[in-house]
């Protein structure tokens, strides 16, 4: 597990990936500090990581890279961390168009290639 400091190319992401889960690798985002961590078995566990890096839980969103796809096929807004109605989100799904948009942004800031 590790928060990214600077950014990595699609190979190292694969790399990473080929550790747990081969073609994925979840990821949580912080929208707020614009901070992105990666590799663990599951979301929470990276939550928990940002959570104790001085993140808020509110700016926290489980989201999963498919290592090898483009486009829309990269970015899986899908975590059992961002179920949480008092934010109006009820699913595990990230449903607010601005922070699909801002998870977006942090993944494009830290990975290249």
């Amino acid at each position: 597990m590790l928060i990214l400091q600077s950014t990595i190319t699609r190979a190292e992401l694969r790399t990473l990936a080929a550790n747990t889960f081969g073609d994925m690798i979840k990821c949580v985002a912080d929208i707020r500090e614009g901070l992105m961590a990666v590799d663990a078995d599951m979301h929470a566990d990276l939550e928990k990581m940002l959570l104790l890096n001085g993140s808020n839980q509110e700016d926290l969103w489980g989201f999963n890279l498919w290592v090898d796809e483009k486009d829309d096929g990269f970015v899986e807004f899908d975590s059992l961390i961002n179920i949480r109605s008092w934010q109006g989100n009820p699913s595990r799904d990230v449903l607010n168009p601005s922070v699909r948009n801002a998870i977006r942004g942090i993944v494009s800031k830290y990975i290249v290639g």
